[in-house]
């Protein structure tokens, strides 16, 4: 049987499969999705956006801010090494990223207003602390904004591509066992929730919320058979459901996308072939962020990939975070670095060499930065003060360095920003104007940073 969340479900009243089935098979004159972003996208505007969210909070000085001339108790053990770009400097355990630093940007002084998870994630993904939960358990006043993505999302989606406008590549965020505030469409409504993938890489993609048999994944949806005897079970099930009124309209479209040919283009990986796989690392993050691209190019206005689903490593009952509080040298060493440094550069190519750079925004960070001072567990505490993201495609130049930080990467010497500027200068290169968000019922926050431009 096919589920949909914990509900037996059918599509909308009146939807049945042949309608479902439908929604994909439209196209616009044989094009695909990069020719029309290569064809109608405005100079200097993005059509679609990737954020690579790394949770757990990674550290400047490890990373894109390192201070070779800080005590070591600062600095860490990591050396230097140069970048394109004369006279900046990376850490040595980015020498991908190094090598391409004229493909993309880098905020060196974005601030938080919160040095917890839960918080500063809402804040990382909201622009805006409003509603944020932390470890206490106590809402902070106001209601949640929506999520960047839900926003870009209704901004930007087109219902005759049969794909949903705001997908999520991993589980929902959490720290300890709390999912954290943010992540889905708030005001917007359910219909801006994103539609959550998880890409595992042994089993490959899952659709949590459409509950597929285990022989039907996917990356199979392609085989009309087994489809056609999936949607017959969905029909059977989903009337049930249509009758008693409990079929949503998000879980609609999200049946409607699983089903479409395009977006289930989009989820098939087993059309890459091995040396791009290999380029973006198999790793679950790598893989990832190849299902991104593929997303991206068949139409997804908003591509959201999480790093992990809680913030913390394995030995802390997590799955891999950034919240390194100790062995934090090791990890980045050993996993953390090359998965991240191999997986970006590998994203920023292939969009360059498929042309969808300059209309796909890319972005990567976390939720705040590391205390700039080493621990006694050869960790690095939270740290909101002072953090860095790297930012490519969708207009920006590449090779900048906004903003620069005190001699220990502690705070902002100079241009301080924060999330909602970054959040404004997403929805500013999407196109979308203050009168635009006014008319969403939002109020628009934050500057665009227009250095990046």
């Amino acid at each position: 049987m096919l589920f949909v969340g914990d509900r037996p479900a059918r599509t909308c009243a009146g939807v049945h499969r042949r309608a479902l089935l439908q929604v994909g098979a439209s196209t616009v004159l044989g094009l695909s999705f990069a020719d029309l972003l290569k064809a109608s996208a405005p100079a200097g505007k993005a059509r679609a956006v990737i954020l690579l969210w790394l949770w757990g909070g990674p550290s400047q000085l490890d990373t894109f801010d390192p201070k070779p001339h800080a005590p070591l108790d600062y600095r860490g053990p990591f050396g230097t090494i140069p970048t394109r770009v004369p006279g900046v400097r990376f850490g040595e355990l980015f020498p991908l990223l190094a090598k391409c630093s004229d493909s993309f940007s880098v905020l060196r002084t974005l601030t938080s207003q919160s040095n917890d998870h839960g918080i500063a994630g809402t804040i990382g993904l909201t622009g805006s602390g409003a509603g944020g939960t932390g470890l206490d358990g106590k809402p902070l006043p106001g209601a949640p904004r929506p999520a960047l993505g839900s926003i870009v999302a209704k901004a930007k989606a087109h219902r005759d591509t049969g794909v949903h406008p705001f997908c999520v590549i991993g589980g929902k965020l959490h720290q300890g066992k709390k999912a954290i505030i943010g992540e889905g469409g708030g005001a917007l409504g359910a219909t801006y929730d994103p539609f959550r993938l998880v890409y595992d890489p042994a089993t490959g993609t899952k659709v949590p919320a459409l509950q597929l048999p285990k022989e039907l994944t996917p990356e199979r949806m392609s085989d009309r058979q087994q489809l056609l005897a999936a949607l017959g079970a969905a029909d059977r099930s989903a009337s049930e459901a249509a009758a008693a009124g409990k079929f949503d309209s998000y879980r609609g479209r999200a049946l409607a996308m699983l089903t479409s040919p395009t977006a289930a283009n989009g989820f098939d990986l087993s059309k890459e072939t091995d040396a791009t796989k290999d380029a973006y690392g198999r790793t679950r993050f790598g893989q990832s962020c190849l299902l991104a691209r593929r997303l991206v190019e068949n139409g997804v206005p908003f591509v959201q990939v999480n790093w992990s689903d809680h913030v913390e490593a394995e030995e802390d009952s997590g799955d891999g975070g950034w919240d390194h509080h100790y062995r934090n040298f090791q990890i980045m060493q050993d996993r953390h670095a090359p998965w991240l440094d191999q997986a970006a550069s590998a994203l920023f190519a292939d969009l360059k060499q498929r042309g969808l750079l300059d209309s796909t925004l890319v972005i990567a960070l976390g939720e705040f930065g590391r205390e700039p001072k080493v621990n006694d567990k050869a960790g690095r505490e939270h740290w909101p003060g002072c953090y860095s993201a790297l930012v490519a495609g969708g207009g920006v130049k590449g090779g900048r360095f906004v903003g620069t930080s005190d001699a220990k990467a502690a705070k902002p010497a100079d241009t301080p920003l924060t999330p909602a500027d970054l959040n404004a200068t997403v929805l500013d290169a999407i196109g979308l104007t203050s009168e635009q968000l006014t008319g969403m019922g939002l109020t628009p926050t934050g500057r665009v940073i227009e250095e990046l431009f």
